[in-house]
């Protein structure tokens, strides 16, 4: 099966799996408690706005992302919304759309 490309905002990847590393790399690059950086921040909303519950994801909007804890002791980005509500969602999700 041939790789597939993948566009994320102005990022392009020649795969999925390449996306996947460069977004895994960011939630990395933070700490469970950590607001995630302007920059960084941009990515992850042009990634969410590929995630097949985008607006149920962001509800009444986005303030911030953070990262967390998840499921099984993992991290993963979470939505911080202005009514005071948060929600996590999966990068990975974001790719398989």
């Amino acid at each position: 099966m041939p790789s597939k490309p993948l566009t994320i905002g102005p990022l392009h990847f020649a795969k999925k799996g390449d996306a996947a590393a460069f977004l895994q790399a960011i939630l990395h690059r933070y700490d469970v408690g950590d607001k995630v950086s302007p920059a960084d921040e941009q990515v992850l909303r042009d990634a969410l706005a590929l995630h097949p519950e985008a607006g149920a994801k962001i509800g009444c909007g986005i303030t911030h992302f953070s990262v967390r804890s998840a499921d099984f002791g993992t991290k993963c980005f979470w939505i911080n919304r202005p009514d005071g509500t948060t929600e996590k969602f999966s990068y990975k999700a974001c790719l398989t759309g």
